[in-house]
C-alpha cells in the first residue's frame, strides 16, 4: 500500500452516447440509457482508481462555492473519497460534456468556469506531502505550487498533461521539467509518436513517459531500461464507453510502479485495468480488482509477465 497526494481537476461530467460523430441534426433524440451524469475529472478519477487498488489517497482540489459534495461519493459506490481537502472556493465547478459513438470517437465540450483563477491554500500541504510516497498532478494553474513542495521533500512527481499542444508547451514547462513520470494522449500529436516521446524525454530528462493511443494501444518510454516501445490494446470487456480510461490506466500504472519499480509489469497491469474499465458507463465505474488483474495478466502474457 502506498500513499499518494493527488492534486487536480474535479468536474461534473455528462456523457452522451450518439449514433456517430459528427452527429446529424435532429430537434429531439430520445434513446434510453444513453445519458449519464456524475463527478469526474483527472484528479477525481485517478484518486478513485488508486483507492480501489488499496492505496491511501489525499485528494486536493477546488470546486464551486455551492457544490453539493454528495455527488463525489454516491451511495452505491463501494469506496469513499475523503472530501476534506476539496475546497469550495471558485464560482462554479467545471463541467464537461462528452459525446461518444460506437467507433470510440469522442467529441468533448468543456467549461472550466473560473478554475484558472483558483489558488489552493497551501499551508496544509507540506506535512501531507512529507507523509506521501508520490505527488500526482494535473497541469492546472492551482497545481503549480505543489511542484516546489514535492521537490522540497524529494517526492516523485507524476503529471497528467493529457492534451499536448506545441504552442502551450511553455505553459506546461514547469510541469514537464519537474515530473519523473508523464502521461499524454496522442489526440493532438501531429509528429511520429516515437519521435514525440523521445523529444520530450530528451528535452526534459523525464524518466517515464506514457503516450496513450486510444484503440491502437500506447507507447511506454523508460529511460532507465532504455525502452521506447508500443503495446497493442488488450481486450477484457466489450467497449461501452472509453471516457476516463486514460486516467484509470495512469493511476494503475502509478500504483504498480510505486510498488515494484517495474515499468513493464506496471504498464501491462494498467492496460488490463483500462480495458476492463471501458466496459462500463461513467468515469468512476468498472475497476478491476487486484486478483482479477493477476488472473488476466497470467492469461494474456503468461507467468513471465513480471519480467518482460
Amino acid at each position: 500500500m502506498s500513499k499518494f497526494i493527488v492534486a487536480g481537476i474535479i468536474q461534473i461530467e455528462t456523457i452522451v452516447k450518439v449514433g456517430s460523430i459528427p452527429i446529424e441534426f435532429s430537434p429531439v433524440t430520445s434513446v434510453p440509457d444513453t445519458i449519464f451524469t456524475s463527478a469526474g475529472g483527472d484528479a477525481f478519477n485517478e484518486s478513485l482508481a488508486l483507492r480501489w487498488l488499496g492505496d491511501k489517497v489525499d485528494l486536493l482540489s477546488v470546486v464551486g462555492r455551492n457544490q453539493d459534495m454528495s455527488i463525489l461519493n454516491p451511495l452505491d459506490r463501494e469506496i469513499t473519497l475523503n472530501t476534506d481537502y476539496i475546497l469550495p472556493i471558485i464560482k462554479s465547478t467545471p463541467t464537461q460534456v462528452v459525446l461518444y459513438d460506437r467507433n470510440r470517437k469522442e467529441q468533448i465540450f468543456e467549461d472550466i468556469k473560473d478554475l484558472r483563477d483558483a489558488e489552493y491554500r497551501m499551508a496544509m500541504v507540506p506535512p501531507m506531502v512529507a507523509a506521501s510516497d508520490m505527488v500526482v498532478l494535473s497541469n492546472a494553474n492551482f497545481c503549480r505550487p505543489f511542484i516546489e513542495t514535492a521537490k522540497q521533500f524529494e517526492r516523485k512527481i507524476a503529471v497528467n498533461i493529457h492534451t499536448y499542444l506545441e504552442e502551450k508547451e511553455v505553459y506546461n514547462k514547469d510541469f514537464l521539467e519537474n515530473a519523473s513520470i508523464l502521461y499524454f494522449s496522442d489526440d493532438t500529436i501531429k509528429t511520429d509518436p516515437f519521435d514525440f516521446v523521445k523529444g520530450i524525454a530528451d528535452r526534459y530528462g523525464t524518466d517515464i513517459i506514457i503516450l496513450g493511443q486510444g484503440a491502437k494501444g500506447l507507447i511506454l518510454y523508460d529511460r532507465r531500461r532504455g525502452i521506447n516501445v508500443h503495446y497493442d490494446t488488450v481486450r477484457t470487456n466489450e467497449v461501452v464507453n472509453t471516457t476516463g480510461a486514460g486516467n484509470a490506466m495512469f493511476a494503475c500504472f502509478l500504483h504498480y510502479y510505486q510498488e515494484t519499480g517495474d515499468s513493464v509489469l506496471s504498464i501491462k497491469n494498467a492496460m488490463l485495468f483500462a480495458s476492463y474499465k471501458i466496459g462500463y458507463m461513467g468515469t468512476s465505474n468498472g475497476f478491476m480488482t487486484v486478483e482479477q488483474l493477476e488472473q488476466w495478466r497470467s492469461l494474456i502474457w503468461g507467468d513471465n509477465a513480471k519480467n518482460s
